[in-house]
């Protein structure tokens, strides 16, 4: 079978962001530049936690993460990317059956090898259906690529699991200053604006305190959430709210809206 078969084409571009290769090119970019400049102050980001909704609603929110990662360019080479699962049930965590990811903006390669190592242990299998039709993981990807020189995903759809097992997937392929952990979520969904604000603000707040969430309710990717948590209590990592917004704020009416944060997490050598 050729490399080309192996390929998972973009399953939502046209759809939650612009599937002209220029016209996206052009979008992305406008996003990062429009992030504040007290925002993309020197954060060393080992992890982020972003919001996966389409680019019109959550990418600004996005961009205020992505937009830390223009110095490391050359540095980071790899990106393990966690995602909730949204169209396919899944036990554990989720690995696709592919060896690159496609958007309209080019052909991004899977790291095999890690990939590989991951399958190890016991919650991570491969499951080609959870990736199909997936968006958590594939509306970051452009994001990626408009930041990062030449990098290799490893892309995780989280399925029904614990917040501890999916913290054993990250310590497994945390690397070194190569390595990216991307955590893909969004916060509070279809609640009266005022509401979701204050719902947003303590789920924010408890992320700081780096607390467990205790509900799907705060957020649709709780469970990656709470992995990276333990990891960061563990690892000493410093998290640092970026933006705080909701549709209503972007791109949606205030009767029903969905929330979004941004976050990094540096390690305690590069706190400034």
């Amino acid at each position: 079978m050729c490399a080309q078969e192996h390929i998972r084409p973009p399953a939502v571009a046209g759809m939650f962001y612009t599937g002209e290769p220029g016209a996206l090119a052009g979008e992305v970019a406008a996003m990062l530049a429009e992030v504040r400049p007290a925002t993309a102050r020197r954060i060393v980001p080992k992890a982020l936690i972003v919001p996966h909704a389409g680019h019109i609603y959550s990418g600004p929110i996005a961009a205020s993460a992505y937009a830390l990662l223009a110095p490391l360019s050359g540095t980071i080479r790899r990106v393990v990317l966690f995602g909730p699962a949204h169209r396919v049930a899944v036990n554990g965590l989720a690995l696709p059956a592919a060896t690159a990811f496609a958007t309209p903006l080019g052909i991004v390669p899977l790291d095999l090898a890690a990939m590989e190592a991951a399958q190890a242990l016991p919650q991570v299998s491969v499951n080609a259906a959870a990736h199909a039709m997936e968006h958590s993981l594939e509306v970051q990807l452009p994001f990626l690529q408009a930041v990062l020189d030449e990098f290799r995903l490893v892309p995780f759809v989280v399925g029904q699991t614990g917040g501890h097992e999916v913290a054993e997937v990250i310590d497994l392929l945390w690397g070194g200053p190569e390595t990216l952990i991307v955590i893909s979520s969004d916060l509070s969904h279809y609640l009266p604006y005022a509401t979701a604000r204050q719902k947003d603000q303590a789920t924010t707040a408890g992320i700081l305190r780096l607390a467990p969430l205790g509900e799907f309710e705060q957020a649709c990717g709780a469970l990656p959430i709470n992995g990276m948590i333990e990891v960061a209590r563990r690892r000493g990592l410093t998290p640092t709210l970026l933006d705080l917004r909701n549709s209503g704020d972007t791109a949606g009416d205030k009767s029903r809206v969905v929330g979004y944060a941004s976050f990094a997490f540096e390690e305690s050598g590069h706190v400034h």
